[in-house]
């Protein structure tokens, strides 16, 4: 006989009765499971890069945690302890990842690995130096931030002349222009730089700005007086003799006078006025000219002395042939000269002159000073043959 209705029912409900409480209980091993899972393991605080984190861990090292959470290391990054060190509960780790740095020292490249983040801990830890004249791109005591670049220029020395003061200066590679800024150096307006202000300074360079000073000066000057001549047929050649003195005049000149570094290297006139015309000064001009013969007389009458006694020829080299008193000293091989000096016996005297024979005074020289005299030859060999000598001289009447 087939089961009733009611006992199907009773059957199917004991039936799901059961599997919800295999369910139950399944669900409670879980629960209390992962309870006691979680119950197990130890809290631990991760300070990554400053930033806090509160973990659970059933890791045994420091190694582990890191494998656990993902971390990554580097052999550059900052750990507070070693790898593997023991998980202890309540235990503080600080990490700090290391980031890299590119470091341009005028214009070569370094790139570091560094867990410091102001710039000069950043550089102490890269072994570079800097000095108080090198430039950096960022502040020594500033954090580097999100910047991953630091720029550094290093000083040198450069000369600095600026008008009569030169120094020993520091500074980076720029242009002449900023240089000039940066030490202070103002331009007024006729001041000039030696250097092109756009060129590059470099080590031991030497830049010079040239101070320029214009200014206006007024001054009373002399004007010279002109020389006017006339010819005298009174006077022997050669000879001249003043008629009236002259006399200087004044003018008024307006000069622009420019200083470089406080010395004047240009004085130029912009305005000039006559204060004074000058006087010219007349000079008579000998034009008459003593005959070159000598009469054969044996006066005994007149001045005699002794002088010293060299020779010449009118043919020598600069000579012009004509005396200083006009006279043509290549005219005639017999012609009886003598240079003299004006002042120990007159031009156009008539002198006897021992072993040369009778003469006339009619020519000068450089040389001829007090008692000395040079005998007219007609050639070098003659001269030569003459030499130097005392002799005996008269002045004749």
């Amino acid at each position: 006989m087939s089961s009733s209705p009611i006992k199907k029912l009773l059957f199917g409900f004991k039936h799901q009765h059961s599997l919800v409480t295999i369910l139950f209980a399944a669900l409670f091993v879980a629960v209390i499971s992962f309870v006691l899972y979680q119950g197990t393991k130890k809290p631990v605080t991760l300070i990554a890069n400053g930033e806090e984190m509160n973990i659970l861990t059933h890791a045994d090292t420091v190694e582990e945690l890191f494998e656990e959470e993902k971390i990554q290391l580097s052999r550059h990054d900052k750990l507070s302890h070693s790898l593997d060190g023991k998980i202890e509960s309540g235990m503080v780790i600080e990490f700090v990842k290391a980031k890299s740095v590119t470091i341009i020292i005028d214009g070569e490249e370094q790139t570091i690995w560094t867990t410091e983040t102001k710039v000069k801990d950043i550089l102490k830890a890269a072994n570079i130096k800097v000095s108080e004249h090198d430039k950096v791109s960022i502040a020594l005591d500033k954090h580097i931030g999100n910047e991953d670049t630091i720029t550094i220029e290093k000083a040198f020395q450069v000369t600095l002349v600026d008008g009569t003061e030169e120094k020993q200066v520091w500074s980076t590679s720029t242009t002449v222009a900023n240089f000039l800024k940066q030490q202070g150096i103002t331009l007024n307006e006729f001041d000039r730089v030696e250097n092109k202000l756009s060129d590059n300074v470099k080590p031991n360079d030497r830049i010079t700005v040239v101070r320029v000073e214009k200014v206006t000066d007024v001054v009373e000057e002399e004007i010279d007086f002109p020389v006017e001549t006339r010819s005298d047929s009174s006077i022997l050649k050669g000879k001249q003799k003043v008629i009236s003195e002259g006399k200087k005049g004044k003018v008024s000149r307006t000069y622009e006078v420019t200083k470089e570094n406080g010395k004047v290297v240009s004085k130029v006139i912009k305005e000039e006025k006559v204060i004074e015309q000058p006087k010219a000064k007349v000079v008579a001009v000998g034009t008459k000219v003593v005959a070159a013969q000598v009469s054969r007389g044996t006066s005994a009458s007149g001045k005699e002395f002794y002088v010293i006694a060299t020779a010449y020829t009118p043919y020598c080299d600069g000579c012009s042939g004509t005396s200083a008193a006009g006279i043509n000293l290549r005219s005639s091989s017999d012609l009886k000269v003598i240079a003299v000096d004006p002042n120990v016996i007159p031009l156009g005297s008539k002198v006897w002159v021992e072993g040369y024979g009778y003469a006339i005074a009619g020519d000068t020289g450089g040389a001829i000073k007090g008692n000395k005299i040079d005998v007219l030859v007609q050639t070098k060999q003659e001269a030569n043959k003459w030499g130097r000598k005392k002799v005996r001289i008269k002045v004749l009447d």
